[in-house]
């Protein structure tokens, strides 16, 4: 398995930021910053991007149902024995 720095919560709290605002948003909706954010913590602008996308593709109106999209997003995870 490849290994990648992250920041930590409490790096980004130091820092402040960009990356902080980015973990303080992904804590009001989640309650926790998972690892799938803190992976790309190396890039903030990068990272707002991917979340931005991510957004627009599950949560914006589209010919494809909620539910369709998030049962292409499970079929997919499990293909690549993903587990998010």
């Amino acid at each position: 398995m490849a290994w990648i720095k992250q920041i930590s919560r409490e790096e980004a709290e130091e820092s402040g930021g960009l990356l902080k605002r980015i973990y303080d948003d992904a804590t009001k909706r989640t309650g926790r910053v998972f690892n799938i954010l803190r992976i790309q913590s190396q890039n903030a602008p990068i990272l707002r991007s991917g979340m931005g996308l991510y957004v627009d593709v599950m949560h914006k109106p589209s010919p494809v149902t909620r539910l369709q999209r998030e049962l292409i997003a499970t079929v997919v995870s499990r293909i690549n024995n993903c587990h998010y």
